[in-house]
C-alpha cells in the first residue's frame, strides 16, 4: 500500500471517528465566523477573502487533526504580510474598505490564536463588530436578514461553550439562542422608535464611503447611456397622489447639456439660480407625487416636466437653476425622499433673451463637415423653424437608422459617422446628433438627460424607474412657445416612448447567449411578478425603515401626544418604555421560574468547581460515586480538599435523603462553610 492510500486512510478514520464536545464547537465558531466574512466577500479585494478561507481551512485541519495551534513564531509574520497586503491595496490603514479588510483578516487569524476562554469572546465580539461594518456597504432587507442568520449563529456558538456539563443538542441551543434574539426585539424596537435622531448617520462615513454609484453622469457621450441601460436597478420610485399621466408624458427631467466638442456633451460652466425673468406658462392642473430617489452621489435631482418649484429636501436644500435643472446644495449620498408637483402641459421660458439663447447655437470648429453641409441645405430649402425640424425628424424616419444598445463604433467625425455611415445607436446618438443639426441651422437647441417612463407595479402601486429608463432628448427653442421638447428616438422606434425599452429591444441574458422577449414567455411573466413581490417587500422596509428620518419620528412623538418634543423628552420616554417593556418580558419569567433548592444550588456549584479542575460529573453519577472518584488516590486534590469534599458531600446526602422536610439552618451554614474549604 502506498504512501497516498495510508494517508487517505488515515484522514478518514479521523474523520469517522466521534468528535469530541471542544472540536464540535470549535467547528460551530468557525461556521459562524463563516456567515460573518460571506456578506463582506464581495466588496473586498479578492485575495483578502481567499486568505481568509485558507486560515480557516486551516484551522479546520488543525481541529480535526487535533494539532497543537500554530507557534506565535510562524503567525507573526502571516499577519505582517496580512497588513502589508492591506498597506498595498489601499495605501492607508484608514477608511471603511481599509478598515473592514483589517478586521477580517484580524477575525481569522484570532481563530488560529485561542488558548483561553477570553480569546474565544473577543473572537465572538469581533464578529459582532465585523456584522456593524457590514452595514456601511447595504442597509436592505436582504442584508438585514443575512444579519439576523449570522447573528442567530453566533448567539448559539457562544451558548454552546456556556455548559459545563453535558450539552443539549444542537436544535435546542439554536432555538435557545432565537428565543434569546426574540425577547430581546421588544426592546430593540422602542429604541429603533425612540432614540432620538440626527440629521445622517450617527458618525461620519470616510471618504471612501460612498464610491461605487450608478446612475447617470453629467457628461454624455455615444455609448454611455446605453451601457446604463442595460442596468435593471433601480433610480428612484414613485408613488402619484393624482391620477397618472400617459406613459409618453413620463419625461423625468435630470441633467441639461449645452456644451459640445465634437464628441462629449457636458452641462454650461455656470448654475445661475432660477431667475424671476423666467417664465413658465401652464395649462391645466398639476399632477402631485412623491419621489424616493437611491443615492446616486450627484447633485441632480429628479422630477416629471415640468415643476413649477423646487422640491424641500430635509438638511439639504435644492434650487432651479435658469436652464429649468434641479440641483442639492450637497450630493445625494443617502436615499431621499421628496413631494413634487408639475404640470405636463406647459411653455417654457417664451421670453429667453438674445443674449442668452447665443449660448446655445455653439459647435466646436473643424468637426462633422457633412452635417454642417446637410444642415445647410435644409436650412436653404426650408424657411420656417418648424419646418427645419420636421425636415430633420423625417429623414430620421424615413432612412435605414436603427435603434440599438450595441451601435458600431465612430470616428473622429462622430456626428457624420452616425448620420452617414453607421445609421445605428441608442438615444445618445439620435439626440446629439439632432441638437448638433438644429444648432447647425441657427435653432437654439441643447440636450436634457433623465428618465423616461417607468413601470407600475400592482403589489404596491408605486411606479419603479430604473437605469434602464435612462434617456436623453432635445429641447428647441422656437418664438413665442419658449422650449420645446423634441424627441428623435420616437421618431425612430416610438414604441421606446409608448411603452419601454424592454418593449423593442429583448433583454440579453448568459452574457448575450440569448435574447428574452418578455412579453412571449409565462415563466417570465412569473418570474416579473415575483420580482415585483419582492421589490414592493424592498420598497415597504426603504419607506419604514430605512426612510424613518427626525421629521418621520416627530410626527410619531407627536402622535404620542408629544407635541414639539427635544431631545430630553426623547431619552426620558425611551428609558420609560424601555424599562416597562424590559419588565413585560422579564417578569413572567421570574414568576414562572422554578423556585431551586438552596441544598441543590451548593451541590451544584460544588460541580462547577470540579468541572473546572478536570473532574465534571457525570450524568449516571451520584453524590456518593462521585465523591468516591474525587478522593481517589489519582486525584490532584490536595488531602485538604478531599476531606472538605468528602465531608460535604457525605453532610449533602445525609440532609438531602435523610431529612424528611424542612432542611434545617444550620445543615445550609455548615454547607456553605465546607464549600469555601473545598475552594
Amino acid at each position: 500500500m502506498n504512501m497516498g492510500a495510508l494517508y487517505f486512510r488515515s484522514f478518514r478514520q479521523h474523520m469517522t471517528r466521534p468528535m469530541s464536545r471542544e472540536k464540535t464547537g470549535v467547528l460551530l465558531l468557525l461556521f459562524s465566523c463563516s456567515l460573518v466574512i460571506i456578506p463582506h466577500a464581495g466588496h473586498l479585494p479578492a485575495w483578502v477573502p481567499l486568505a481568509c478561507a485558507a486560515l480557516l481551512l486551516w484551522r479546520c485541519w488543525i481541529t480535526f487533526r487535533g494539532n497543537r495551534m500554530p507557534p506565535r513564531w510562524l503567525l507573526l509574520p502571516i499577519a505582517l504580510l496580512a497588513m502589508s497586503g492591506v498597506l498595498a491595496t489601499y495605501h492607508t490603514f484608514f477608511g471603511r474598505d481599509a478598515g473592514v479588510a483589517m478586521l477580517t483578516l484580524l477575525l481569522t487569524l484570532k481563530l488560529l490564536e485561542m488558548h483561553a476562554r477570553r480569546d474565544l469572546f473577543v473572537a465572538l465580539f469581533l464578529s459582532f463588530f465585523l456584522i456593524l461594518a457590514g452595514f456601511f456597504y447595504s442597509q436592505s432587507i436582504g442584508a438585514a436578514l443575512m444579519t439576523i442568520i449570522a447573528v442567530l449563529a453566533i448567539l448559539t456558538t457562544q451558548v454552546s461553550f456556556q455548559y459545563t456539563g453535558v450539552v443539549p443538542p444542537l436544535a435546542q441551543r439554536v432555538r435557545l439562542a432565537a428565543l434569546i434574539l426574540a425577547l430581546a426585539a421588544p426592546l430593540m424596537l422602542v429604541l429603533f422608535l425612540l432614540f432620538p435622531r440626527i440629521q445622517g448617520p450617527l458618525w461620519g462615513l470616510p471618504s471612501d464611503a460612498q464610491e461605487g454609484r450608478t446612475g447617470l453622469s453629467e457628461t454624455m457621450s455615444p455609448g454611455n447611456i446605453a451601457k446604463l441601460a442595460q442596468s435593471d436597478e433601480v433610480a428612484f420610485r414613485v408613488k402619484f397622489e393624482d391620477p397618472l399621466p400617459a406613459q409618453s408624458r413620463l419625461y423625468w427631467r435630470g441633467i441639461v447639456l449645452g456644451t459640445y466638442d465634437g464628441r462629449t456633451w457636458t452641462p454650461l460652466l455656470s448654475h445661475a439660480r432660477h431667475s424671476s425673468r423666467v417664465v413658465i406658462n401652464t395649462r391645466g392642473a398639476p399632477t402631485r407625487y412623491q419621489i424616493t430617489l437611491e443615492p446616486h452621489g450627484g447633485r441632480w435631482l429628479f422630477v416629471l416636466e415640468m415643476p413649477r418649484t423646487p422640491p424641500r429636501l430635509t438638511s439639504n436644500q435644492s434650487f432651479v437653476t435658469s436652464e429649468l435643472q434641479l440641483l442639492a446644495s450637497q450630493p445625494i449620498n443617502d436615499r431621499v425622499r421628496y413631494d413634487a408637483a408639475s404640470y405636463v402641459d406647459f411653455d417654457l421660458q417664451p421670453n429667453e433673451e438674445p443674449q442668452v439663447l447665443q449660448q446655445w447655437l455653439q459647435l466646436p470648429d473643424d468637426f462633422n463637415p457633412r452635417t454642417l453641409a446637410f444642415a445647410a441645405r435644409l436650412r436653404n430649402q426650408f424657411r420656417n423653424n418648424t419646418d427645419m425640424i420636421h425636415a430633420v425628424l423625417r429623414f430620421f424616419r424615413e432612412q435605414p437608422f436603427r435603434y440599438t444598445l450595441e451601435p458600431p463604433p465612430l470616428g473622429t467625425h462622430v456626428v457624420d459617422d452616425f448620420l452617414f455611415s453607421t445609421r445605428a445607436g441608442f438615444c445618445e446618438h439620435y439626440s446629439g446628433a439632432f441638437v448638433v443639426l438644429m444648432r447647425a441651422m441657427g435653432i437654439p437647441a441643447r440636450v436634457v438627460t433623465g428618465y423616461q417612463g417607468g413601470e407600475i407595479n400592482p403589489a404596491d402601486g408605486f411606479l419603479t424607474v430604473r437605469q434602464s429608463d435612462a434617456h436623453a432628448w432635445a429641447e428647441v427653442w422656437l418664438e413665442q412657445r419658449g422650449w420645446v421638447r423634441i424627441d428623435p428616438t420616437a421618431a425612430v422606434s416610438p414604441d421606446r416612448i409608448e411603452r419601454n425599452l424592454r418593449s423593442v429591444i429583448p433583454r440579453r441574458v448568459l452574457g448575450g447567449l440569448l435574447d428574452i422577449d418578455a412579453n412571449d414567455s409565462v415563466w417570465i411573466t412569473r418570474l416579473k411578478q415575483l420580482r415585483q413581490n419582492w421589490e414592493a417587500i424592498t420598497n415597504a422596509w426603504n419607506q419604514w425603515v430605512l426612510n424613518y428620518t427626525p421629521e418621520k419620528q416627530r410626527n410619531f412623538f407627536k402622535w404620542l401626544g408629544f407635541e414639539g418634543a427635544d431631545w430630553r423628552t426623547m431619552i426620558a420616554l425611551m428609558f420609560a418604555l424601555g424599562t416597562a417593556v424590559t419588565a413585560i418580558v422579564v417578569l413572567p419569567m421570574l414568576v414562572h421560574q422554578q423556585k431551586r433548592d438552596p441544598v441543590d444550588a451548593l451541590y451544584q456549584l460544588l460541580c462547577t468547581q470540579m468541572a473546572r479542575q478536570g473532574y465534571p460529573r457525570a450524568p449516571h453519577e451520584g453524590p456518593r460515586d462521585y465523591c468516591t472518584r474525587l478522593t481517589a488516590p489519582a486525584s490532584p486534590l490536595t488531602a485538604k480538599r478531599k476531606a472538605s469534599v468528602a465531608r460535604f458531600l457525605a453532610l449533602y446526602e445525609a440532609v438531602r435523603y435523610g431529612v424528611p422536610e424542612h432542611v434545617p439552618g444550620a445543615y445550609l451554614s455548615q454547607l456553605k462553610t465546607l464549600l469555601s474549604e473545598c475552594r
